[in-house]
């Protein structure tokens, strides 16, 4: 599900492997610590070219960064090594193919005592391994395990078939859970296996795909109020293949199915509606697909390639049809996961049992996931001490989609964390402690991004344009405010609509915020105060207001400061040559002075009619013999100019001085 092959970082694929010797004119592909080989490339690029392509096609790194490497490689005929974080004295030692002493020599030379299974610093890492002559890469933990279970895939067998992630989204009262249960053919709410199948929230079903009575499983997600799918998309996993967003026929579109459109497409996950509560008197699925329009929802009715589908949870009407539906998504998705690898998967909710200790329900990705297994999952780990299936009943491994309630964790875990097996229990306490020290540095230093300080990040180019959420007292009220604040936007800043409801600002807002770096905008509406303190834990700014001008007048000066500062330049003085000194290497050129006045600090251009020569500053500045600061409109000098000697008689001398300014406007 999108995440499982890279649950160390968001949106980044692996960067080396684990100690690469790279030959730039070969064409085959490295293995794990092994060298290119092949026949040379007969062609005129340079070696650091050959190299660059090298490392983007066979380990798939961006260009840019190839480049960089390919190019430091060449020049400084370096090795190149991949680290995974909290890398040990040992581990860095191995990579670069020292003794441990070395580096332990290399430390106490910056005053640092370490013993060999001691984690380092990610950047001091990197230092040592350049002073032995390696250009190191970082990687996560978990990424570096699943770069090694991939690579290991010819020995290990091919990713086969697995079933899809289903998660179920929509407005309260829609009929989400009672889709559900009607999917399943059982009550929900009487509970099983001692209510433990409500907690994991997650359910497997067998499917009939319609060949000779075969059947396929479909994993379905229940999340109430997207909380563990915003937390999941925030730190960049997908634990999801396909979304259901449930729709009452008789109700339309509301509010949480804004909420819910809006997090499956920050999420890029295909989507199948669900116009439920067929059957009810005054059910309109036609004008239901008509709204969905308004959010970007075109369905296949409509011209669209979102399927649509009518059903009833209460009659069981439509559900086979859904369920097909479900599985040909899916087949075009076509589902794969590497079953015989160290497990990974990620956590979608976690708790402290007064009885059991930490439990969390994690959702198993590639792997299989056996009883007694060592595991890190953010910043702590554990030890499978028991598993639980979604009847509640005791299992002994778990496999790729499979959801699974796992006792053993030394502390609760936060939602949203990836899981990763390891094999060393010493090399999982280093991970979780170099973690637990990253963490606590982070926490010193996060700086909240407001609408006070935003000019500043901005200004940085690390933002490109403004990010909103807008809630508000009335569908009106919504209207007029994201009307008029998309009316601000240029070719230049932009701003963009996150999410946009009538309602009050709750924790879903705050987390949607968080994952999208945007500033929520509360007009005429208030927030809980747990709601507040979320806020102010994740660093997002809410913003309240009662009047709208207030607001644009607000945004408006925020977006400015997207604007790269103005540059506004000044003509101060004219001055024509008339003379030309050579004195040693400088050239003096003996100038009246038309118009204005010089000043040494002024820039100068050299202009021979309707040319310019040249562009600089001012070398020395004389009247006579004396150096001056200044010479007025009116007066003879001499000017020596910094990095010119091409002058001739008759040229004309133009001073000006540049100046930056804010952005006064967003044209």
């Amino acid at each position: 599900p999108g995440g499982p092959g890279r649950p160390g970082g968001p949106g980044r694929g692996p960067s080396l492997p684990a100690t690469t010797t790279i030959d730039p004119n070969a064409q085959k592909g490295p293995g794990r610590g092994g060298h290119f080989t092949g026949k040379k490339k007969d062609d005129k690029r340079s070696k650091a070219e050959r190299l660059a392509e090298e490392l983007e096609l066979k380990l798939r790194q961006p260009r840019s960064r190839a480049q960089q490497i390919a190019t430091e490689y060449v020049n400084d005929e370096i090795g190149i090594v991949m680290l995974s974080e909290g890398v040990s004295v040992k581990e860095l030692a191995e990579k670069c193919n020292r003794p441990a002493k070395d580096v332990v020599a290399k430390l106490l030379h910056r005053g640092i005592f370490a013993t060999i299974n001691q984690p380092l610093d990610t950047e001091l890492a990197k230092e040592i391994a350049r002073e032995f002559g390696y250009l190191a890469d970082i990687v996560s933990f978990e990424e570096d395990v699943q770069i090694a279970a991939e690579e290991g895939n010819d020995v290990q067998g091919e990713k086969v078939p697995r079933p899809p992630v289903v998660t179920i989204m929509g407005h309260v009262d829609h009929g989400k859970t009672s889709l559900l249960d009607a999917i399943r053919k059982s009550k929900i709410a009487a509970g099983e296996a001692g209510g433990i199948t409500q907690a994991i929230g997650a359910y497997h079903v067998n499917v009939k795909d319609g060949t000779e009575g075969a059947r396929r499983q479909v994993v379905f997600i229940d999340t109430p109020g997207h909380e563990a799918f915003t937390k999941m998309r925030a730190r960049g996993a997908k634990v999801t293949d396909i979304v259901i967003l449930v729709v009452a026929a008789d109700d339309g579109v509301m509010p949480q199915t804004i909420e819910a459109i809006n997090h499956t497409k920050a999420a890029d996950v295909p989507m199948v509606v669900a116009i439920n509560k067929i059957d009810k008197p005054g059910a309109n699925p036609e004008k239901v697909e008509q709204m969905l329009l308004q959010y970007g929802i075109q369905t296949e009715a409509f011209g669209g390639e979102i399927p649509c589908v009518k059903v009833s949870a209460k009659t069981k009407e439509g559900l086979d049809l859904l369920l097909e539906t479900l599985l040909l998504v899916a087949d075009l998705k076509d589902l794969k996961a590497v079953y015989e690898c160290a497990a990974a998967g990620s956590i979608l909710e976690a708790r402290l049992d007064r009885g059991r200790g930490p439990v969390a329900t994690v959702l198993v990705q590639q792997g299989t996931l056996h009883a007694g297994e060592i595991f890190v999952a953010g910043a702590t780990m554990g030890r499978v001490r028991a598993m639980f299936n979604d009847r509640g009943e005791k299992v002994t491994e778990a496999t790729p989609s499979m959801a699974v309630q796992i006792l053993g964790f030394e502390a609760v875990p936060v939602s949203g964390d990836n899981l990763q097996v390891v094999e060393d229990e010493a090399k999982a306490r280093n991970i979780v402690s170099f973690r637990q020290e990253k963490a606590k540095a982070a926490a010193q230093i996060k700086q909240r991004v407001t609408l006070e300080n935003l000019f500043s990040t901005l200004k940085d180019g690390q933002i490109k344009e403004l990010p909103l959420i807008i809630k508000a007292d009335t569908s009106g009220s919504v209207e007029s405010l994201v009307g008029s604040l998309e009316r601000l936007s240029t070719e230049k800043v932009r701003v963009r609509i996150i999410h946009a409801a009538a309602g009050t600002v709750t924790e879903n807002d705050v987390l949607l915020a968080e994952a999208s770096k945007a500033t929520v905008i509360a007009f005429s509406v208030k927030a809980e105060r747990k709601t507040e303190e979320l806020a102010q834990e994740e660093g997002v700014d809410i913003r309240f207001h009662e009047i709208i001008y207030k607001v644009t007048e607000e945004i408006t000066a925020a977006m400015m400061g997207l604007l790269d500062a103005e540059e506004r330049e000044t003509i101060q003085g004219l001055a024509e040559v008339r003379q030309i000194f050579r004195v040693g290497k400088s050239v003096i050129a003996g100038s009246f002075v038309t118009e204005g006045k010089v000043q040494k600090p002024f820039k100068v251009r050299v202009k021979r009619g309707p040319d310019t020569l040249w562009e600089g500053g001012i070398k020395t500045l004389k009247r006579f013999k004396d150096d001056v600061h200044e010479v007025k409109n009116g007066l003879d000098c001499g000017i020596d100019l910094d990095g010119y000697t091409g002058l001739k008689e008759g040229d004309l001398l133009e001073f000006f001085t540049r100046e930056k300014f804010a952005a006064t406007s967003l044209g």
